[in-house]
């Protein structure tokens, strides 16, 4: 196995969503937004891992059996006999949902025991989702961060707002994006994250923290743009048969990553572009569905 150029490390865990109108019926999915970074990365076809924590329980036999299907490194994957990280979605309209975890796996993640030597091979490490809300796991996500940032590791931010993430997270997205070269961020996200209605200012404030950082700044419908000390771009959204949004967000930064990654001589429109398609062409199945570069080369715009 190639030694991982890409590392996601946080959360992995299982939605369990409602089903019919009663809410006696549900579904479980395997996801997480730091998991689903790296499972498309690898479908990508880049030597990736996944670096974090899951239970040994049927929740974390789904988890290890989809990871291993997309091919991320095994040596990564920490297992432990702790109780599973579970995002319980109680109503889909509008969505509402609470995590279940007190002492789950996932807090139990151990960056020590990470295989000797990973830095060495690893150009770039994306860190984000609720795994940096949840401590201890998040003192030690950010520890490693600070670490890659010293070897020289590119690190991507996706704070990818949930409830939990209020004034006590503060601290922590200052932190991350001060360390990020690259920080993703949503209107939905500033709005929770900074919690006001100015938009854009609460974006200028984020910027503040880190001037020399790309932004990727998604907006739905109304597309992306990306931010950096020499210039801003701009890409309309690409129109899709949306089958589900779920991790489009997450294949977005992986997209952006991928291309400065592969092709780093492109413009940065060119990598806006390719990341745009990204997130469009994960919409084109259902639950976190990895798009493979083909359906995101078909979504590009002709030059």
């Amino acid at each position: 196995m190639s030694e991982p150029v890409f590392i996601s490390a946080g959360e992995a865990l299982t939605d369990l969503i409602v089903q019919g109108a009663a809410g006696t019926q549900w579904t479980s999915r395997t996801g997480g937004s730091t998991w689903n970074v790296a499972r498309a990365m690898a479908k990508l076809g880049v030597p990736t891992a996944f670096a974090g924590a899951i239970s040994r329980d049927v929740f974390g036999d789904a988890l290890w059996e989809a990871s291993m299907a997309s091919g991320l490194d095994a040596r990564f994957l920490q297992r432990l006999d702790k109780s599973p990280l579970l995002a319980i979605v109680h109503r889909l309209s509008p969505p509402s949902y609470f995590f279940v975890g007190d002492d789950s796996a996932d807090l139990h993640f151990d960056p020590r025991a990470l295989p000797e030597g990973w830095r060495a091979h690893c150009r770039w490490i994306h860190f984000g989702g609720i795994s940096l809300a949840r401590r201890p796991l998040a003192d030690r996500l950010l520890e490693l961060a600070r670490e890659a940032k010293q070897a020289g590791i590119r690190i991507s931010y996706d704070p990818n707002w949930r409830l939990l993430m209020d004034e006590r997270y503060d601290a922590t997205l200052r932190a991350m994006t001060a360390l990020a070269d690259v920080v993703k961020v949503s209107d939905e996200d500033l709005a929770g994250l900074f919690r006001t209605d100015d938009i854009e200012a609460a974006f200028a404030t984020l910027r503040g923290f880190n001037p020399a950082a790309q932004y990727l700044y998604t907006r739905g419908e109304r597309g992306a743009s990306l931010h950096a000390p020499d210039g801003a771009w701009h890409a309309p959204a690409v129109p899709v048969q949306v089958a589900d949004t779920v991790g489009a967000g997450d294949a977005s930064i992986a997209g952006f990553a991928w291309s400065q990654l592969a092709a780093p001589r492109r413009s940065p429109q060119e990598h806006l572009h390719f990341a745009v398609a990204s997130g469009a062409a994960a919409c084109l199945g259902a639950g976190a569905s990895p798009p493979s570069l083909a359906d995101i080369e078909r979504l590009l715009p002709v030059s």
